[in-house]
């Protein structure tokens, strides 16, 4: 009943080599040799052929160590591609440890021996010293016979391990080594005797950990109240972070139960996934709180938190309890309540929208100060960062309420798309948030349908934006394959959210809405409380369609979307021939065509789509109804409705489609006189497709330059909210790319006209008489007094010098809501230091979180450099800016033209700081490395970004690679076209 050596009990100090060296051996029997005459040749024989055997396996482990030790990433990786799960989510049920020397603690998964079934964690938390102690009592499974046991732990302390049998021969079992191996951040426990297939084990690991400053596993924040710091520890286990925390099977697959303990300080309170079923108090003034058991999920949807916070709570008509838990005074001011209020009408939505029960008995909303994301969907306990969830309803602006709204509606949407049904491994991780960012938009037209967020936001938000990084040469398949541990934070893009998005809203055009959710509900019913793959989504779509009689392979379609990086550009000519015929050819759309002949073996692949293009015929008075053609060749001949002289052909209708479309020349002139004469007969939604699509086909080539300009000059006459969003954000690109030439002002001229005056002072005194502006021609007065300030309308800058002034004179702030970012940004701007001082006071004095926000940005609006300057020394060492506030601060600097260079030399001069506060957050990481680098425009500021990267390119690789690429398009741009553009300019009748 022998346990572990003393000797043995600290794992770390191990070394690798031991790591490479370990194998389990059984014990050799001794023999007993009787000393004969007649044996004694035989003997010596017997000890030669050992002598020469023993040196043979010497000589081999020697060279299987040193290659071993050589090439151990390749053997991982290796490693890694063997047992890659495929489509199917039994894939990964193989046994591939084999123990025969291949040592599977170096393979970036789990072997797949055992199956964890029940995780009993109890845990101490010490908030006096930021640690904490733990018993993680695990309950599993054999599947293929092992003498192994392999889990993950990082940055844990074991202090002791038991094993223990469920068989008939129960008892503790024998264990000959354990060690941890920090490259995998795995902990090996090596038995004497093998555990047996279908039996169940339990191991119990009791350890300690620290409370982390890192924003990831358990780790702790702070926020001051009534002039009193106090602290809160709270976790953040997505995507591989499980394993700072408790030791555990730390991988989507490994669904278990859970039941967890905490015990703390009673003048503390502690959340998790499941309420509460039972406190004990101590009389040392300790409380611990148990919580019962969870469904099956997996590790990285466990939660904890221990905080000192107050709640409001609502109970849906089901009976599920929801409450809102943050600072004690944002409860009090009711900041809380309108994230509490909508997340309780989601609720009842998703579940009549899926037709499937939200499976706990409450959901928790816990604001906490500092988050490495907006939020997290951990089941049951969903954590947001403050400003993604505290609304002030007396300062916040709509913009800042409708992306609040819609971050509770994605994080909503997981408790079904990620805690219920969990994709089977990180490479299709766009299932869960493609699917949730999506939503994003359906829910919120759910709650606000006069937004008509589906219909038109998403296409400048989410269609547009994600074509702009798909259309480059670096980008990459929406379902990537993971080789390495580095790769899982990767997948985190926005490829996965908002292409997954914009392909899910593709296909839902496709099948219709009914089909649509029939197939969703299958999904969801079949797959609860277990893992999925993208061919099980596809299946279960392909099933709606084919009950309905309608034969369409969904596999065979989407494999094409998601299996291959990019997407094309459909071009549709008229035929010269009288039987109305179109030819629609498809090819990859890249901006940078160059790159097909510097990476040809990438682009010589067969890039080619099954293609779901709506087209319609028009006409100066009529549009046709759309048709449907699939595309699937390079180039097809297709019949269309009858074509005269002065019929135009419009194609992507609604921009339900994930591709640009082009057209001959002829056919562009048409639709731009469209526009000119009669916009209306085109929707909403086409116009700004059209205008959207011509800037980007200019940029690449496509397209004369001043093709764009030409459809703009139509804006004039545009009433709607969208084309103008869409040409807004257009303008924006190309303003960054002109702002430093000599030129600038001929085209910021062009630009400013008295429709600009009038719509600023139509903005401004209609939003002082309605601080809440929600309508579409509100939003259009916001998005052209913008584009007015932007481009140095007087009558804008005007107003709001005149604002500002006034609240500084009277120190009453009547300035509506709606339209203070733009009156702060264009007031600092134009006055004086004393300005930025008393909006930097201002940000200090402010509770309102989405106040302080705007406040903070505002800040980089100077044209001060010394300021500029001090504000990222103040971002970067204040504890008043949050995490991801700081990352805005930088980038907004960097969207300054006199700050853009001072952002990029901050930017590489802080960077190891920036490094290492956000390196495991890839997400944030990416953010910035993009934010500080697309503005760049000369061949210097190209060369400095590429020696940058010789020296510290480390894991941002991709974000790093995609700057490259988008600078030498910005410096290409200028060679190609700059002297084209002004010279349109110049010549064109109001130019």
């Amino acid at each position: 009943m022998g346990i572990e050596d003393a000797s043995m009990r600290n794992g770390r100090a191990l070394s690798d080599q031991w790591a490479d060296s370990v194998v389990v051996r059984p014990r050799t029997t001794e023999q007993h040799i009787t000393v004969n005459k007649r044996l004694v040749l035989g003997f010596a024989i017997s000890i030669l052929t050992l002598i020469i055997v023993t040196a043979i396996a010497i000589t081999l482990s020697v060279s299987f160590e040193r290659c071993a030790a050589e090439s151990s990433g390749a053997l991982a990786a290796n490693g890694s591609s063997n047992s890659k799960w495929k489509q199917s989510r039994n894939t990964n049920i193989s046994h591939r440890d084999s123990e025969d020397g291949q040592q599977p603690w170096r393979h970036l998964r789990l072997p797949a021996t055992l199956r964890p079934r029940h995780y009993d964690l109890r845990l101490s938390v010490y908030m006096e010293n930021f640690t904490f102690s733990g018993e993680a009592h695990i309950e599993f499974e054999c599947v293929h016979s092992t003498k192994l046991i392999v889990l993950h732990t990082d940055r844990l302390e074991v202090d002791k391990v038991l094993v223990y049998s469920d068989s008939k021969k129960a008892g503790v079992m024998r264990i000959q080594r354990r060690f941890h191996y920090q490259p995998k951040q795995v902990y090996v426990i090596a038995l004497h005797r093998e555990m047996k297939p279908l039996r169940t084990y339990k191991i119990n690991i009791t350890f300690h950990a620290h409370i982390e400053h890192e924003l990831l596993g358990f780790f702790r924040s702070s926020y001051v109240l009534n002039g009193e710091r106090r602290f809160l520890a709270v976790t953040q286990f997505s995507p591989t972070h499980a394993r700072k925390a408790f030791p555990c099977f730390d991988e989507p697959i490994y669904k278990a139960t859970f039941r967890v303990s905490l015990k703390h300080e009673s003048s503390y309170q502690s959340l998790s996934n499941m309420p509460a079923e039972a406190s004990m108090s101590d009389e040392d003034g300790w409380v611990t709180n148990h919580f019962s058991r969870t469904p099956r999920m997996s590790t990285y949807y466990l939660a904890w938190a221990v905080c000192n916070f107050t709640y409001r709570e609502a109970v849906t008509e089901s009976g599920v309890v929801i409450r809102l838990y943050a600072r004690p005074d944002a409860i009090q001011s009711g900041s809380g309540d309108y994230a509490l209020h909508i997340t309780k009408r989601l609720l009842q939505f998703y579940q009549d929208y899926f037709k499937v029960k939200y499976s706990l008995p409450k959901l928790d909303l816990l604001a906490v100060p500092k988050h490495p994301y907006a939020a997290m969907e951990n089941w049951g306990l969903s954590v947001f960062v403050e400003q993604k969830i505290l609304l002030d309803p007396d300062v916040s602006s709509f913009s800042y309420q409708m992306e609040l709204t819609m971050v509770v509606v994605h994080e909503i949407c997981h408790q079904w798309f990620g805690d219920l049904v969990t994709p089977v491994w990180w490479e299709d991780v766009w299932l869960k948030e493609g699917f949730a960012h999506y939503f994003e938009y359906i829910g919120t037209d759910f709650l606000f349908p006069k937004w008509n967020m589906e219909k038109q936001r998403f296409l400048t938000d989410v269609l547009h934006e994600v074509m702009l990084l798909d259309g480059l040469a670096s980008s990459h398949p929406i379902s990537q394959e993971v080789f390495e541990a580095t790769d899982i934070d990767r997948v985190f893009d926005w490829i996965a959210y908002k292409k997954g998005a914009a392909l899910i809203r593709m296909l839902a055009n496709v099948m219709g809405q009914p089909l649509f959710q029939r197939g969703l509900n299958d999904y969801l019913m079949t797959h609860m409380y277990g893992n999925a793959a993208r061919d099980d989504l596809w299946n279960k779509f392909s099933e709606a369609m084919q009950r309905e009689g309608k034969d369409i392979n969904i596999t065979q379609v989407m494999d094409r979307w998601t299996l291959q990086m990019g997407y094309p550009v459909v071009t549709i000519s008229k035929n010269d021939s009288l039987d109305n015929s179109v030819t629609i050819s498809q090819e990859h759309f890249v901006y940078d065509t160059d790159a097909k002949i510097q990476n040809p073996e990438l682009f010589n692949k067969s890039f080619q789509w099954q293609i779901p293009l709506t087209l319609a015929v028009g006409n100066s008075s009529h549009i046709s109804t759309e048709t449907i053609i699939w595309v699937s060749n390079k180039t097809e001949t297709h019949r269309v409705g009858h074509m005269g002289g002065e019929t135009w052909l419009l194609g992507n209708i609604n921009q339900t489609g994930y591709f640009r479309v082009n057209y001959d020349l002829h056919n562009w002139r048409l639709l731009i006189q469209q526009l000119m004469t009669n916009s209306t007969i085109i929707s909403v939604g086409n116009r700004a497709g059209l205008i959207d699509d011509v800037f980007n086909l200019a940029r690449a080539g496509y397209l004369p330059q001043n093709v764009p300009l030409q459809m703009i000059s139509y804006l004039s006459q545009e009433t709607e909210f969208l084309p103008w969003h869409a040409a807004s954000r257009a303008l924006y690109q190309l303003d960054k790319l002109l702002d430093r030439t000599e030129d600038h002002s001929l085209f910021s001229v062009s630009l400013i006209s008295d429709q600009f005056a009038v719509c600023c002072i139509l903005t401004l005194t209609s939003a002082i008489r309605n601080t809440r502006l929600i309508s579409s021609s509100t939003e259009l007065q916001r998005e052209v007094m913008m584009l007015a300030c932007s481009f140095g309308n007087k009558h804008c800058h005007r107003q709001a010098v005149s604002l500002i002034s006034d609240w500084i004179s009277s120190n009453k702030n009547r300035i509506p809501p709606n339209v203070r970012d733009i009156v702060y940004c264009t007031g600092v701007s134009l006055m004086d230091e004393d300005v930025w001082e008393f909006i930097w006071m201002k940000f200090h004095s402010s509770t309102a979180i989405s106040e302080k926000k705007v406040l903070l940005e505002a800040l980089t609006c100077s044209d001060n450099i010394f300021l500029l300057n001090r504000l990222l020394n103040l971002s970067l060492t204040s504890d008043l800016v949050p995490d991801q506030d700081v990352i805005d601060v930088i980038i907004h600097v960097g969207r300054n033209p006199l700050g853009r260079h001072l952002a990029w030399r901050y930017f590489r001069e802080k960077w190891d700081i920036l490094n290492s506060r956000y390196g495991e957050a890839l997400f944030m990481n990416s953010k910035l490395i993009s934010g500080v680098t697309e503005f760049l425009n000369t061949e210097a500021e190209l060369n400095e970004l590429k020696e940058f990267i010789l020296t510290s390119g480390g894991e941002s690789a991709p974000a790093f690679a995609r700057a490259v690429e988008i600078v030498q398009a910005n410096v290409k741009w200028h060679i190609l076209f700059q002297q084209q553009f002004y010279r349109w300019l110049r010549k064109a009748p109001d130019g």
